[in-house]
Order: C-alpha cells, then structure tokens, then sequence
C-alpha cells in the first residue's frame, strides 16, 4: 500500500533538505498549519508539492474523514471488543446529545464531572479532611494510562498547582511505594486508586500497602481512600464510599482517559477551573480535526509526516523532544499512546499486516538529551525523525535568559539536523586549529555531520492548561489517523494480555508455594535461582 510513497522517497533521498529553502522563500509557510497558540512547522523534511499530494490521496483513500465522523458519532470503531471509542465526549460533556446503546451518555458525563468538582473543591478548601486535618498530599495508585497520563499532566502544569501536592505510584516494585510514601504524614494523606476493575494486580498490590500504611500511621482509611473505578462492589468490599468513587465507561480506554476521572488527581493539584481550562484545550482540537481540511489539519499533517517517514522512508524510531523541564513525561505519554495503539500485526480483518505497523516512539527533554543521545541522531549511521516541541515564554520571567537559551538550542538542533558539515567545513576547522597532513583528514572525518536528517517542531505561546490539552489532544487523534491509514485497530491491546496470565500462573512458583512444574528450561532455571536466594 506504501509502495508510491517509497518510489517518492527513494528520488528524495539524496536531495538536500536545505535546498528546498533556496528554491522556494515561502516553504516555512507553505509547510506548516497553526490554531491558535499552535504552529506545527514540518517544512525541514523531504516532502514537496508532490509527496504532499500522494500523502493527502492516501488520507482520501482511507477516508480519514468518515472514520473521524464515526468515532465522534459513537459507532463502535473498536471493532475487536464491540466498543465506542469516546474519549472525546469527556471533553465536550456539554455537548449535543450522543446516544450508545440507546441512551444519551452526555448527563452522566456531566454528573459524574459535578460530582468531581465538588468532592475537589471540598479536599482543596478543607471541608473534607482526613484523621489529622486538611489533606496536604495525595497518593494516585494507578499503573499505565491510569498513572503515566495524570503524572505526566500533573508535572507539566506544576505552575497552576495550588492544591494539596500529589505524588504518583504504579510499580508494583516496593520500593516505588515506600519511597513515595515515606515522609507523608498517614493522617494528612488523601489516596486515590484508579483501576477500572479494581482488579489489577499491580494497582491493587500497591492499594493495600497504602492502606496498612495509613492504618499503622493513625489514618482513616474509610476516609482518606477514594476509587476511580466501574466495580462498585470490589470499592465497596475494599471499604470505599460510593459518594468516593468515581466511574467511567468502556468506551474509554485507559490511556484516553485523563480527560475524565482519572485526571481527578489532576483536578485536586491544579482546581476545577484550570482542569476545564484543560478540556476546553482538548475540544478546541477537537473541533478544529472535525472541520479543518488538508493541510490546514493539523492532526492530520502530525500525522502523515509521521507516515512518510516511517512507512515511506522506512525510519523506525520517532523521537520527541520537548523543550521543557515539565514535560519530562511526555515522551513515555506518548510512547504509550503511540506503542500500545499502533503495535499491531494484524489488520481490521483479521488478516497479516504486510507492512510493518508503528514506530518505536522514545526520547527526552531538551537540552539533557543533547548531552546523551544527541550524538546518535546527528552522526548515527541511521535517521531518526525529531519531533521538537518549545514555548515561546517561559513561567520564570526573572530567569528568562534560561528559556532563551533553551529555545536558542532547540531551533539550533533542527537546523544541525538539516544542515549538517561537509567534510571541506571540517577541513577548514582542523586546518584553523593547526592539524595537517593525514592528521588533518582524520580529524576532519570525525566532525562531519551528514545532515539532511529530518524534523518537525512544535511550537506555542507558553504551556498552559488550554494549551496541553491541546497538544494531548493532537496527539491522540494524530494516532487515530495513523491507525486508519494503517487500516488497524487503534483501541485495543490484546499484546499485554499474555505477560499478565503468565505472572499470575507464576508468582505462586517465585514464592515458592508450588514447584515450577510445566515450565522451560530457562525460566524454571531463573525460579530455582530466585527462590534459592530470597
């Protein structure tokens, strides 16, 4: 299906990326989208009128805009599990009326947000307390988008934080908890455990170490506990309200989810105002993916750039790259979102892919990562697409010169990337600093770049509530589109169900309660040398 797209990059491949620049004054314009606070330039990259075309027809041939429309209507798109796939409505839960199943989901939508502003209000202003007072820490005790989308969210609004301070546990590793929960006074600490079934083994593990915790510490756990849940019997039974715990439908999958209850904990730290600053950011992209056509779609061009490089230039990794301290999360965020919707083998019918699907989605915040693995992305024998992400301001007005030294190395790393040094500029710096002869030449090779390496960047006013629900939101439905040309489901995840029954059949065999009878040689032989040591 990507064979025109090869042949197009095949004739590209050699060409100078900066020479585009020299061709046409208006590239950085004519290759680029914005809304709002948003620019989204993709001008340092191969495509050209002609890929651009090619890319735009593949969109038309997959109908990228029906399936959009069928998401946003209910129909069950998440075909493999007979599902709706909804996250957007919890965003928007004002909006028209949206039957599934034969009933308008909109008023629990907007109750169960109430009924979060309320109990939020009620922590933050001290009307709800715990054994020792007014809460001043809470606990999220999730794991994968019950965890990595509210921690993420938490650190990058650190600015808008005004409410008690909230710390984050999902490994089920001890030391995560222990190290979380040390230092925390039982009798002020509010816990909040987000599992859909109440069931996970992770998450419930960690839930019941928290409660001892806050027993053994003078805490009231039937007060100090809140669930983020479906299983009301399971909250009930662990000894949680039902006025504390706060549901969500199937049609929202859990790396989606931030935008509803999951993002309480988002909502404790930063206020019911800026957490629907929050949403209003998701939905103005909402809209805007709805209505926007061509290129002035900017989910849709996030998109197909990403398609070009990895299905078209047969580039395997994707780097994002934000320049921002507070968005250290982001890129995990987004390897989820990407890796867990886009990792799939198999195609809507239930045939083999013949291409491959996904990229392998990684990176770091800028400028730690140019002292790490910047070395590979510019003298690497391989490409890698960076996707840079900066703020035109800073939170810090009395350290502005930080954030312009900042911005100054984000935009001087795309530039690097394009423009490289040819070996004669890397002559001239070793003749300036006195090397000649085969001395020179050697040294000179070590400092050739090659350049011509691909980029986008992102780039805004100032990181604000609005504004990452923005960029969540883009990056969401960039995926949606991805999944749609790739022809796959997006929204489910089968590949992390084999490792979950596996540990189940296996954690009585680590402890030791029955023999590692049935296994592989190896993995009985790493048993053995657990149980011989613990």
């Amino acid at each position: 299906m990507f064979e025109n797209l090869k042949v197009l990059h095949a004739a590209r491949a050699d060409r100078p990326i900066a020479d585009l620049f020299q061709t046409s004054s208006a590239r950085a314009d004519a290759f680029s989208t914005s809304l709002g606070d948003l620019l989204f330039d993709y001008s340092k990259t191969q495509i050209d009128a002609e890929v651009l075309a090619a890319l735009l027809q593949l969109a038309t041939d997959r109908d990228v805009a029906g399936r959009a429309k069928a998401m946003f209507s209910g129909e069950k798109i998440n075909t493999t599990e007979g599902r709706a796939v909804l996250h957007t409505a919890l965003r928007d839960p004002d909006g028209a009326p949206l039957v599934v199943d034969g009933a308008d989901i909109r008023p629990p939508l907007r109750e169960t947000l109430d009924r979060m502003r309320k109990t939020a209000n009620d922590v933050r202003n001290g009307a709800l307390t715990g054994a020792g007072g007014a809460f001043t820490d809470v606990v999220n005790i999730g794991i994968g988008g019950s965890d990595l989308g509210p921690a993420m969210a938490a650190l990058a609004l650190a600015p808008y934080h005004d409410g008690p301070k909230c710390h984050f546990v999902s490994n089920v590793d001890g030391a995560h908890i222990h190290d979380v929960l040390q230092g925390l006074d039982p009798k002020t600490t509010l816990v909040v455990v987000a599992s859909k079934t109440f069931t996970t083994i992770e998450t419930m593990t960690n839930a019941r170490t928290a409660r001892d915790w806050m027993t053994a510490g003078g805490g009231d756990a039937s007060a100090q506990f809140m669930a983020v849940s479906t299983a009301m019997d399971h909250t009930a039974t662990f000894g949680i309200p039902a006025q504390h715990v706060f549901g969500f439908e199937d049609w929202v999958g859990g790396r989606y989810s931030m935008w509803g209850p999951i993002g309480f904990s988002l909502m404790l730290a930063i206020g019911t105002d800026d957490f629907d600053g929050f949403l209003a950011g998701g939905k103005a992209m909402d809209d805007h993916f709805l209505t926007a056509e061509g290129t002035d779609n900017m989910a849709l061009m996030l998109a197909l750039v990403g398609i070009w490089h990895h299905q078209g230039c047969d580039y395997p990794t994707r780097a994002v790259l934000p320049y921002d301290q507070r968005l250290a999360r982001l890129p995990a965020y987004f390897q989820q979102l990407e890796m867990e919707s886009n990792g799939k083998s198999v195609a809507m019918d239930g045939t083999s892919l013949e291409y491959v699907s996904g990229p392998v989605v990684w990176g770091e915040p800028g400028t730690n990562g140019q002292h790490a693995f910047y070395q590979l992305i510019h003298q690497g024998t391989g490409v890698v697409p960076c996707e840079f992400m900066v703020a035109a301001q800073g939170h810090e007005p009395d350290l502005a010169h930080h954030h312009q030294l900042l911005v100054a190395n984000c935009l001087a790393q795309s530039e690097a990337l394009m423009r490289g040094r040819s070996l004669e500029e890397a002559r001239a710096l070793m003749v300036a600093k006195g090397f000649e002869g085969d001395e020179l030449e050697r040294q000179a090779r070590h400092r050739v770049f090659p350049g011509n390496r691909p980029s986008t960047t992102l780039i805004y006013t100032k990181l604000t509530p609005f504004v990452l629900g923005q960029i969540v939101a883009l990056y969401e439905h960039r995926v949606f589109v991805e999944g749609v040309i790739l022809g796959i489901n997006s929204y489910d995840q089968w590949g992390v169900e084999l490792g979950k029954e596996l540990a189940k059949s296996l954690e009585p065999m680590v402890s030791g309660d029955q023999p590692p009878e049935g296994k592989d040689g190896s993995t009985a032989a790493l048993i053995n040398y657990v149980r011989a040591r613990s």
